[in-house]
């Protein structure tokens, strides 16, 4: 505060990539505080990959939720101290359920992982709204198609494609960030 009484307002300026500038005020004392957060969930593009990105990491929640029932159901005990719990040493062994699970849920990480990167970034390159929902779309609705597939065991080449239409956006993606930022390189 100064001398008579009255705040005095700081400017802040923040800058994101890609060269985004964002200024404001410190606001009057009974007025709220906008957050990045808020700014950014105004963005629809970005909020659409929050919506997909967040039901596959809650798909990835479930795989792991599956993966630990297979186990018990199976009593198939990746670690000793487990097999004891439930039985005995004899169920410290490998089901190829178990497995078929854990691989999904691997290739889970190794798939969304590289996406929730992509997405994000892509998102604040400033895309037109339906081009980024099907890029989303595209890749949520095969992740999907991928795990179904190997849970379920589908006929090849059930899997292999469903893998390749996801990676296709992602392709996508990462060449629209390049070409966003390769003037900064």
């Amino acid at each position: 505060m100064n001398l008579s009484g009255r705040r005095r307002h700081r400017r802040y300026k923040t800058s994101f990539p890609l060269g985004a500038t964002l200024t404001f005020s410190s606001p009057p004392q009974h007025a709220p505080v906008e957050t990045a957060m808020a700014v950014m969930i105004r963005n629809e593009v970005f909020s659409c990959f929050v919506f997909y990105g967040v039901l596959l990491v809650i798909k990835m929640y479930i795989i792991a939720i599956i993966t630990g029932q297979v186990r018990l159901r199976k009593k198939a005990f990746a670690n000793p101290e487990d097999a004891l719990r439930h039985g005995g040493l004899q169920f410290n062994r490998e089901d190829p359920y178990v497995e078929r699970c854990r691989r999904a849920h691997r290739n889970d990480l190794e798939n969304i992982l590289p996406f929730l990167f992509l997405g994000a970034i892509y998102s604040l390159t400033g895309p037109s709204l339906a081009v980024a929902r099907l890029h989303f779309l595209v890749f949520f609705l095969s992740r999907m198609l991928h795990t179904l597939a190997y849970l379920f065991a589908l006929r090849a080449p059930t899997r292999s494609l469903a893998y390749t239409v996801a990676q296709i956006p992602c392709v996508s993606m990462a060449v629209q960030i390049l070409m966003a930022v390769a003037a900064y390189a």
